[in-house]
């Protein structure tokens, strides 16, 4: 089976998976994160990243979480300065 290298937006898309899940683990679900905690997470994943992160690669986020027994409720983008939030639950 070949190598394949990973895209710099896959490998970004996996540290906001990654983030998302840390959080998770740390505040419980079901739970709300805001762009600043994301930050606070992982200080390369600006607003403008995480907007393209989430619609180019969703299912990856949404397989990351599940695999630790999370679910995407939600995802809220209500544009730049106004807000961005990642609705967090439990699966199952």
């Amino acid at each position: 089976m070949a190598f394949k290298a990973k895209s710099a937006a896959e490998t970004k898309a996996a540290e906001l998976a990654s983030a998302l899940v840390r959080i998770a683990d740390r505040e419980g679900a079901p739970l709300q994160i805001g762009v600043e905690t994301l930050r606070r997470a992982s200080p390369r994943l600006t607003p403008l990243a995480i907007g393209q992160l989430f619609r180019r690669h969703r299912d990856d986020l949404e397989a990351a979480l599940a695999e630790r027994g999370y679910t995407l409720v939600d995802y809220a983008d209500q544009g730049p300065g106004r807000g961005m939030e990642f609705e967090i639950g439990v699966d199952g």
